[in-house]
């Protein structure tokens, strides 16, 4: 992972990865009893800086006690090159995988999985632009393991992660 796996919290702290899974180890301890979605979603926003397209991808790693609140990191990483829709999505859904491939063996060793579901959230829907690349890109996700949300659901990538591209 770019930027030396470097993921900020919504109130300014930052932490190395090492960091972030003792704060999400720290909040599953806080009530042991729920169930939990472990959530990683990827959002991008395109910017032309000077004629040049400057790409920002922000990925978001979300623990969530269900219906009792949740703790959010995220990440930015920026690419300069054209600005795709097609090249955009298959990014934002490989870095989403990377960094779920990076983390959860390591949430494993802290977390039993009976306390907790994963879900890749994937910033495509049926009615956009990229209704078309829906099942190319959930194919991707599943084919790695992984349970894909698209919107509606992919509220971690849709929300979450947009609200810091």
């Amino acid at each position: 992972m770019e930027n030396g796996n470097i993921f900020n919290s919504p109130n300014g702290n930052i932490y190395n990865t090492g960091e972030l899974l003792r704060e999400i180890k720290y909040f599953v301890d806080e009530q042991p009893a729920e169930f939990y979605s472990l959530i990683i979603g990827t959002d991008s926003q395109t910017k032309r800086i000077n004629g040049v397209s400057e790409i920002d991808f922000v990925t978001a790693i979300i623990i969530y006690r269900k219906k009792k609140g949740a703790r959010y990191f995220w990440t930015k990483k920026q690419e300069i090159k054209k600005a795709v829709l097609r090249d955009k999505i298959y990014t934002e859904t490989l870095l989403s995988l990377e960094y779920a491939e990076s983390i959860v063996p390591e949430i494993r060793g802290i977390i039993p999985p009976s306390k907790y579901d994963l879900e890749i959230h994937i910033d495509v829907g049926p009615f956009g632009k990229t209704r078309n690349m829906i099942r190319e890109v959930v194919g991707m996700v599943t084919g790695n393991g992984y349970v894909a949300k698209t919107k509606p659901e992919s509220w971690g990538a849709s929300s979450v992660a947009d609200k810091h591209t």
